[in-house]
């Protein structure tokens, strides 16, 4: 096999390792997929990668559970750098006023990614955020958002930031979606960083 191809395997487990072990909360195994700096950017946390672990670990001891499912996967490699889209949902359950509900939001996982004496690492990743739906767990129940506050919330992941902030997170309101400056300039990142 070439080099190349050999690269975009190992790159496809690595983002493939990152959901199963951090949804299994396999924190040991978790935190082998980051390079030393690495950094995590989502709705509810932007910081290093190590104290994305401690608190994904917390949340997870207290019941969160906020899950991932893969799809497929793009690569674009630089000699020992590479940016590597994945797309993603990310679902997450918790009450909304009493009524037990799902959110499902859509994106894809925008990652920066660089081989290190031999071993490919996450230097930085950052979710895009499409779309979204919430929908309650017993389809026979009546389910009632307040509008203004959900109009408030960034479009790709309004319904996701909706009941993380119900929970409790802080979310970031300018997160990248489908399309915006916010997008764009992220691409422009990765562009920089496969140039250098």
């Amino acid at each position: 096999m070439d080099q190349q191809l050999l690269d975009r395997l190992a790159i496809r487990d690595l983002v493939e390792n990152w959901v199963v072990w951090r949804d299994a909360g396999d924190w040991e195994r978790f935190a082998t997929v980051w390079h030393e700096e690495g950094w995590m950017s989502a709705t509810w946390f932007q910081g290093p990668a190590r104290d994305f672990i401690r608190v994904s670990q917390e949340g997870f001891a207290k019941g969160v559970r906020i899950l991932h499912f893969l799809g497929g996967t793009s690569i674009d490699l630089s000699g020992d750098r590479a940016i590597a889209q994945t797309k993603m949902t990310i679902s997450q359950r918790a009450p909304v006023q009493d009524v037990l509900c799902d959110v499902v939001c859509t994106g894809r996982f925008y990652d920066f990614l660089e081989k290190r004496l031999g071993a490919w690492g996450i230097v930085r990743r950052q979710p895009i955020y499409e779309k979204d739906r919430i929908d309650p767990v017993d389809p026979a129940a009546t389910l009632r958002l307040d509008q203004k506050a959900l109009a408030a919330l960034p479009e790709g992941y309004r319904h996701l930031a909706y009941i993380q902030e119900l929970i409790g997170y802080k979310v970031k309101r300018d997160m990248p979606g489908l399309t915006g400056p916010e997008v764009e300039k992220l691409y422009g990142e990765g562009r920089e960083w496969l140039a250098k």
